[in-house]
Parts: structure tokens; C-alpha cells; sequence
């Protein structure tokens, strides 16, 4: 009985510790958003509470790993961003991208977050794995956005330059964050595009 015990309090504690890597890496994208004075206060806040928790999100996590998994051939991701590019009419790939299981979550979260109004996920060579809304390339791996917060797999974070979306009259501030397996190993990126004017 004892030593039943004592198997369970190690194997708790070895997942606290698993949590506790990923949760440290949480805090310092909150630190580091924090030391942005480009950032207005509400963005800022809005960024810490509602974005960077997502950084660990299970959904997005599963989604890629599987994705990373296939260690897809970078010959193989340009040829699939050259059609997706072309592409005149909706193609497998893109419908595949809009209702992958982060595409789904990411339009769940974009319902409670009004303020959000595009965002996409990214693997580990910057192919996207799930998008709100159809992008314009399938591979993000040569932009700013993917290179400054997936970092060789050192995480980071990319403040890219807002943009006026026409569509709903309002400034896009576009933010890229890692994501992180429970181990705190980044594993890929996520961009979330942001209308501040609409934050409370």
C-alpha cells in the first residue's frame, strides 16, 4: 500500500513539473509583452489575459504535433504554397486549413473575442495548420511573423505593423506568439490579428 502511495506522489509531482515548465514559459511572454512600450495598456492586457494562456492551448498543441509529425519536405511545402497561391478556386488544402481542428478552435475563441478578427497557426517550418480566414499563402516560414516568435525554438514574439482592415473599418495590430508542448518545448507559432480600437 505504501509503495502504491509513494508511486502516486512521484507521478504526481512529475506532472506538476511538467506544468510548471509550461506555465514559466507563459509567465515570460507576459513579462516580455509587459517590457513593449510600443503597446497600448489595453492591448497589453488583452494580450496577457485572453491570448498568451492559448499559447498552451491542448487544441492547438495535438493539432501540431500531428502536423510536425509528417516532417513534411520543404520542396514539398513550397509546391502546396505555390498552388494555394494560385489557386482561382478553393483548393483541398485551404478547405482542409479552415476547418482543422485549430481552425475551429481558433473560430471559437475569435466568438468570445470579438476583437480578434483573423488568426492562424503555424507548425515548426511555418506551414499553417489552422486558419480563422483563408490567408493569402499557405507558408509563413520566410515572414516576420513566424520567424520572430517560433526563433529557431527558442519562442519569441513579433509585433508586426498594423494594418486598416476595410472589411470592418478598423486598425489590425498583428501579434505572433509560440506555442508550447507541456514540456515548454516550442513547437510552433500562432498570429493573432487585433482591432485595439475595439478593446475595452
Amino acid at each position: 500500500m505504501k509503495s502504491s502511495v509513494m508511486i502516486f506522489l512521484v507521478s504526481l509531482s512529475a506532472f506538476t513539473c511538467i506544468g510548471l515548465n509550461a506555465q514559466m514559459t507563459v509567465d515570460s511572454l507576459s513579462t516580455s509583452i509587459d517590457a513593449k512600450s510600443e503597446l497600448p495598456p489595453q492591448l497589453k492586457t488583452f494580450l496577457k489575459s485572453k491570448l498568451i494562456p492559448h499559447s498552451t492551448n491542448p487544441v492547438f498543441v495535438k493539432d501540431i504535433q500531428e502536423q510536425n509529425a509528417k516532417k513534411l519536405s520543404p520542396d514539398s511545402i513550397k509546391k502546396a504554397d505555390k498552388e494555394w497561391i494560385e489557386a482561382e478556386e478553393e483548393i483541398p488544402l485551404q478547405k482542409e486549413k479552415l476547418n482543422s481542428p485549430s481552425a475551429l478552435e481558433l473560430k471559437k475563441i475569435a466568438k468570445e473575442n470579438p476583437a480578434i478578427l483573423e488568426s492562424f497557426v503555424m507548425d515548426n517550418q511555418g506551414a499553417v495548420v489552422g486558419e480563422s480566414s483563408l490567408t493569402s499563402d499557405y507558408w509563413q516560414g520566410d515572414e516576420e511573423k513566424w520567424v520572430n516568435s517560433y526563433n529557431s525554438g527558442k519562442g519569441g514574439i513579433d509585433i508586426g505593423k498594423s494594418k486598416f482592415d476595410k472589411s470592418s473599418n478598423a486598425e489590425v495590430q498583428q501579434i505572433s506568439l509560440p506555442i508550447y508542448d507541456k514540456d515548454g518545448k516550442v513547437i510552433g507559432a500562432v498570429t493573432w490579428g487585433i482591432a485595439v480600437s475595439k478593446l475595452q
